[in-house]
């Protein structure tokens, strides 16, 4: 079971990097909850990978630095009919 936690780990960082997908649309991507996600990528593959780990970790931070601007498009596409 430890290994399909871990391939899965693996996996979602994968689909992250490749396609620089959020936390949000990995987690509807492979069926599991946004905490799963996040979790794998942030606790459970710095244990495997420390390189993947990385490139993941550069990518989730530079979404956490451009969330409120991603938040406030789409509030102005909402109310502008954009």
């Amino acid at each position: 079971m430890k290994t399909d936690i871990e391939e899965r780990a693996v996996k979602l960082a994968e689909y992250i990097t490749e396609n620089r997908a959020t936390v949000r649309a990995a987690a509807k991507a492979f069926g599991v909850s946004k905490s799963t996600v996040h979790k794998d990528i942030t606790e459970r593959l710095e244990g495997i990978s420390q390189d993947l780990y990385n490139d993941v970790r550069k990518l989730l931070d530079q979404n956490k630095s451009e969330r409120h601007i991603r938040g406030g498009m789409a509030t102005r596409k909402k109310y502008k009919g954009i």
